[in-house]
Parts: C-alpha cells; structure tokens; sequence
C-alpha cells in the first residue's frame, strides 16, 4: 500500500498576524536574503496581493515583480510592504 502525501501549502499556516510575524522573524533570524523574499511573498499570497499591493503604495505587478524569483525589492518598496502586512522591522544586537 502507497503512502499517501499532500503538498504543504505555507499560505495555509498564515492566517494570524502572529504566524505571519513568526515566518517572517524566522526568515530574518535566517539572513538569507532570498528566504526573506519568499516569506514576505508567501504571507503577500495569504493576505491578498492586490491588497498588501495598494497598501504598500505600489502596483500589484510591481509587487509581485518585487518579491518574485529574481525580485530584489527597494528599502522603500520592504517597509510599505511590512507596514501593509502589519509588521516592523527592527534591530537588536548580533550578540
């Protein structure tokens, strides 16, 4: 008998600011700049991109060009995406 599997799908898991500020804290705590673009791609999906897109002050294209494969997204175009999904970014030490 077949062991029987299903996709994980992320955007299923993001339904709570909390979880979305989790994933997101997770990708940082990483530094991979990729995973950090992925997760906010990811959390985008589950809130609805066209809403996080006027909230953040940019078009959906741009967001989507933004936070895709090869997307390398401004200062300016990560904080209102951040702002738009109801999370801040911030510092504390690397000790």
């Amino acid at each position: 008998m077949a062991l029987k599997t299903s996709r994980l799908d992320i955007q299923d898991h993001l339904k709570s600011s909390e979880d979305r500020a989790a994933y997101l804290a997770a990708a940082f705590e990483e530094g991979d700049s990729e995973f950090i673009i992925q997760a906010l791609n990811d959390i985008a999906r589950a809130v609805g991109m066209a809403e996080v897109a006027k909230a953040a002050g940019v078009t959906r294209e741009g967001l989507y060009k933004s936070l895709g494969e090869n997307g390398d997204p401004k200062l300016s175009t990560l904080l209102g995406v951040m702002h738009a999904l109801g999370v801040k970014l911030s510092a504390t030490p690397a000790n």
